[in-house]
């Protein structure tokens, strides 16, 4: 079943107040600075979308507190999937499910991405299938809407400030509006 924005909004209100896995910060703190974030990169709608819901499989498949600390990997990155497609298109989609591969990809080709990585984004690493092989990155990457989920990755971790204000969730879903698929 495909989700409305409405659903979405629902979501965010029941479950966006649980902490985000060993951060500072909250689910809908997460997911509302992930999109603040590329929204001042000046990214379009789509990224900006897939930004705010990168990780709301988290919140549709509910694993407790830190699941990586239990070896548990809840491959939340495409358990959201089937309920936004048909809502947003392709590019929206690939960015979601390829931010988990981003971290993989990154790990492999700067050297001193790993080292910033929480605990917790080291630990999920780990379970999620490790750092890229070379050859693994070089077919990451090439695929196209690869280079948008490293973007959106970036922001990803940069998302985690216990004090950073952003617009409220009703600016992000309008602007997901805007990129929802008829």
């Amino acid at each position: 079943m495909a989700l409305t924005l409405q659903d979405i909004d629902t979501l965010f209100t029941r479950h966006g107040a649980a902490q985000y896995s060993g951060e500072p910060v909250t689910q809908l703190e997460h997911a509302l600075q992930s999109a603040y974030l590329a929204e001042q990169a000046g990214a379009d709608d789509e990224l900006v979308t897939a930004a705010l819901l990168h990780d709301l499989g988290h919140l549709l498949n509910d694993q407790g507190e830190t699941p990586s600390l239990r070896g548990v990997d809840d491959v939340h990155q495409y358990f959201a999937l089937p309920f936004l497609r048909g809502v947003f298109g392709e590019r929206v989609l690939c960015a979601i499910k390829w931010h988990v591969d981003a971290k993989r990809y990154l790990c492999a080709t700067r050297r001193d991405y790993w080292a910033s990585l929480s605990a917790d984004s080291k630990r999920s690493l780990t379970l999620q299938g490790g750092v890229f092989s070379a050859e693994q990155a070089a077919q990451f990457i090439a695929q196209e809407n690869a280079p948008e989920a490293v973007q959106l990755r970036l922001w990803d971790d940069q998302a985690k400030s216990a004090d950073l204000v952003t617009p409220p969730l009703a600016h992000y879903l309008a602007r997901a509006r805007r990129c929802m698929v008829h």
